[in-house]
């Protein structure tokens, strides 16, 4: 695993009077930090905000340019961050990353989960490498990190994971994406079982669940969906949104970074939706 480094010291603060939503002292471990272009994805903008708010940040990415981009940033900003390289759908390097992060860091607080992968088919439509391949990024590696982080939290005495899902994993949304919505779907409910087996030993699961968001990704699903005609694909996620607009990647992160702190201590098993209405506008 090839290691980039940026830190400064920070000192925690355990003053009750402490500003809510602080991450003083904890680690958290994101997959998927970066963005590919320009501009905010859901883990460049995680990996920041959580820097922001105190926290020690090992990140990991496929494209080591975008974590060090992200990790840049938070340099920049005087936090602490870690990036590497990880395919977190093959168990041997996923368990490698967590044992860098405890060699690093000591410990792993928070574990965000933020990969994903959409491709456009039904089954009939959709050939079989692609189906597994989406179900490999959305859900087996979900499945692969938490295998890895489950027993270190549990010997913390606690901890919190986060899952980033999709309302397609809720309801259909207008686009042929079976695989993708089967496997937000899966990732929900393996969160909600899994929250129940830890809650006595301290360790919380969540899902963060959004909607139409305006991220770098909407390009390359313009192309996948509309064939490239982006204006007009953005547009439609627009209109979709009762709010009218979609959403962006600091929604996400804030929404990530209430699962993260203490203010959400008895908050486990469920799903925190941040989609403008969209979901409950197409029940």
């Amino acid at each position: 695993m090839d290691i980039l480094e940026a830190e400064t010291t920070s000192a925690p603060s355990e003053a009750p009077s402490a500003p809510p939503f602080r991450l003083d002292g904890k680690v958290v471990l994101v997959t998927g930090c970066g963005s590919i272009g320009p501009g905010w994805g859901n883990g460049k903008a995680i990996s920041v905000l959580f820097a922001r708010q105190g926290a020690q940040v090992y990140g990991v990415d496929l494209n080591a340019e975008a974590a060090s981009e992200t990790a840049r940033i938070v340099t920049e900003e005087n936090g602490t961050m870690t990036v590497g390289t990880c395919d977190v759908t093959h168990g041997n390097e996923t368990a490698a990353l967590v044992e860098a992060c405890l060699a690093r860091y000591g410990r792993v607080d928070v574990l965000v989960n933020n990969v994903g992968r959409s491709e456009p088919g039904d089954p009939v439509s959709m050939n079989e490498e692609i189906w597994d391949a989406q179900m490999d990024v959305n859900l087996k590696s979900a499945y692969l990190t938490c295998k890895a982080v489950l027993p270190v939290m549990e010997k913390q005495g606690g901890g919190s994971i986060i899952n980033v899902s999709s309302v397609a994993g809720l309801r259909y949304i207008g686009k042929p994406q079976v695989a993708y919505a089967a496997s937000k779907a899966g990732l929900m409910q393996m969160t909600r079982t899994t929250a129940v087996l830890y809650a006595s030993k301290g360790i919380r699961l969540n899902c963060v669940v959004p909607g139409l968001m305006h991220t770098p990704l909407v390009a390359r699903l313009a192309d996948k969906y509309a064939g490239g005609q982006y204006e007009a694909f953005v547009a439609t996620r627009n209109q979709q949104v009762p709010m009218g607009r979609m959403g962006n990647a600091w929604d996400v992160a804030h929404a990530a970074l209430f699962l993260a702190a203490d203010e959400s201590r008895y908050v486990t098993g469920t799903e925190l939706l941040v989609d403008g209405g969209l979901t409950s506008a197409t029940r």
